[in-house]
C-alpha cells in the first residue's frame, strides 16, 4: 500500500455561538486545516490542526509522501505536524483493522480526562464560561492568563458558579520573573482552591527559578514542551506535570519515560473532534497521562465528522474503530472548506486604570505596556473592547489612534 494524494483541505466551521460578542478575543479560531491523505489501496486517513490566519500551509504540502508507504512513518522522528502524523495513523489503523492506539502501545484506559478552554477573557466572560463548560460535564477548564485581565477577579467570579471539585488550569505565558509571580501563585494557592494547575509560569531558562516555585507550592506546575529533551527538566525537577509536544517519536518516547519515573504528562491538540480522537488514543497508552487532555473541539458550532467524542463526568471515551474510529462527512468537509472566515470587526482598545485614567489603542491596551510592569502586578483595572458603534465619538478615537497609537485620555 503506498500514498497516491496528500489534500491540504482549508475549513472555517461556526465558531460556537456564545462568541458572537467576542470577535476580537476569538479572532483565527475558526482557522482549521484538514489533511487528506489517499493511497492505492483505496484507503483515505484524515487528520486536522488549527493554524493562525497568516501562517496556512502550502497547497501542496505533504506532496513529498506520493509514493511512499504510510507505515514508514510509524513513530515518525519528522516534524510533519500533528495533522498528517493523525492522517497518516488514521490510515495505518484502517489498513490493519486496528484502533490507533494499538500501533501505540498496551492500553492504560478506556476514558481520558478532558479540559474545556477559551481564548483570555474578561472575569464576566470566564465566569459564564465555566458556567456552559461544567454544564456540559467538564471538571476543568484552561486559560491563558492576560495582562489585559485580573486573574483574582477571574478566579473569584469562576469560584461563584464552578460545581464543587471543579479545578482552573491557568497557563501563566511563561514571561514573568520569580519575584513577580511566586506572590501570585501564593495568593491563589491560599485563597482559591478552585486554582488546580499552573503551567509555564515563569521564562523557560529560569531553571532554578521553577525549582523554587515548585518547593513553594503545592499547586502542581506545568512545564508546556521540553526544550532541553525533556529528562534534563526532569533531573532538574523543573515541573510536576509534563505538557508533550514535538514529533510523534519525541512524544511517545518522553511520554514513555516519564512514565517511568511516575511523572504526570498531558498532551494538547488544538483542533476538532479528529484531532481530539488523536489525543484520545495517545493518551489511552501512555502510563501517567492521568491528568487531562486540552482540546479545541468546545469551541465550534459544527465540525466535519459524523459524531463527536462526548464530555461525561469530565472524561471523553477512546474510540475502538479502526484508525481514529471517526468517520468524516465529506458534505460537510464540503461545506466548512467554502465559508469564509469570522472577521475582525473595526475597533478600539480601551483601558481604565485604578485611578480612573484612559488609554486607548488600535486593539487591547495592557497596563504592562504603559507602565512597565510585569504581568499581574496592577490590580483594579479594566480592559475592554470598543466596537464600531457608527458614533461621532467612536470615529474620532479610531481615527486618533490609527495614526498616533496609544493615548491617553485627556
Amino acid at each position: 500500500m503506498k500514498i497516491t494524494d496528500v489534500d491540504i483541505i482549508p475549513i472555517y466551521p461556526r465558531l460556537a455561538s456564545r462568541y458572537a460578542h467576542r470577535r476580537v478575543d476569538m479572532y483565527g479560531i475558526d482557522h482549521r486545516i484538514l489533511y487528506r491523505v489517499a493511497t492505492d489501496a483505496g484507503l483515505v486517513g484524515w487528520g486536522e490542526t488549527r493554524v493562525r490566519p497568516w501562517a496556512h500551509p502550502e497547497p501542496d504540502a505533504g506532496k513529498e509522501l506520493i509514493g511512499k508507504r504510510p507505515f514508514d512513518f510509524i513513530n515518525n522522528t519528522l516534524t510533519l505536524g500533528p495533522g498528517m502524523n493523525t492522517a497518516l495513523y488514521d490510515l495505518m489503523g484502517k489498513a490493519l483493522e486496528v484502533p490507533v492506539w494499538k500501533l501505540l502501545g498496551p492500553k492504560r484506559r478506556n476514558w481520558v480526562s478532558v479540559a474545556a478552554w477559551t481564548r483570555p477573557a474578561s472575569p464576566e466572560h470566564f465566569r459564564d464560561e465555566i458556567k456552559r463548560a461544567a454544564e456540559q460535564g467538564y471538571r476543568i477548564f484552561k486559560i491563558h492568563t492576560s495582562p489585559l485581565h485580573d486573574v483574582f477577579e477571574q478566579t473569584q467570579l469562576a469560584e461563584e458558579v464552578a460545581p464543587p471539585g471543579f479545578r482552573i488550569h491557568y497557563d501563566f505565558n511563561h514571561n514573568r520573573s520569580l519575584a513577580a509571580v511566586l506572590p501570585i501563585i501564593s495568593e491563589l494557592e491560599r485563597n482559591h482552591p478552585i486554582v488546580g494547575f499552573i503551567e509555564d509560569p515563569l521564562v523557560r531558562t529560569d531553571i532554578e527559578g521553577w525549582r523554587q516555585i515548585r518547593s513553594q507550592t503545592r499547586i502542581p506546575i506545568i512545564m508546556h514542551g521540553t526544550h532541553m529533551g525533556g529528562m534534563q527538566e526532569y533531573k532538574h525537577e523543573m515541573a510536576d506535570i509534563f505538557m508533550l509536544t514535538g514529533t510523534m517519536f519525541d512524544t511517545v518516547a518522553s511520554g514513555f519515560a516519564l512514565g517511568k519515573a511516575n511523572i504526570q504528562v498531558i498532551l494538547q491538540h488544538e483542533s476538532g473532534t479528529l484531532g481530539k480522537a488523536m489525543a484520545m488514543h495517545m493518551a489511552a497508552v501512555l502510563p501517567t497521562h492521568t491528568a487531562h487532555s486540552i482540546n479545541l473541539d468546545d469551541q465550534y458550532e459544527e465540525d466535519v465528522t459524523t459524531t463527536t467524542l462526548p464530555v461525561i463526568d469530565g472524561s471523553s471515551p477512546v474510540p475502538e474503530g479502526p484508525g481514529l474510529g471517526i468517520e468524516v462527512d465529506e458534505a460537510a468537509v464540503e461545506r466548512c472548506s467554502q465559508q469564509k472566515p469570522m472577521e475582525r470587526p473595526r475597533h478600539v482598545g480601551v483601558l481604565e486604570m485604578p485611578d480612573g485614567t484612559k488609554w486607548f489603542g488600535p486593539s487591547y491596551v495592557s497596563p504592562t505596556t504603559v507602565t512597565g510592569t510585569e504581568e499581574g502586578m496592577i490590580r483594579g483595572f479594566r480592559s475592554h473592547i470598543w466596537e464600531d458603534d457608527e458614533s461621532a465619538e467612536f470615529k474620532g478615537i479610531y481615527d486618533r489612534v490609527q495614526s498616533e497609537g496609544v493615548v491617553r485620555d485627556e
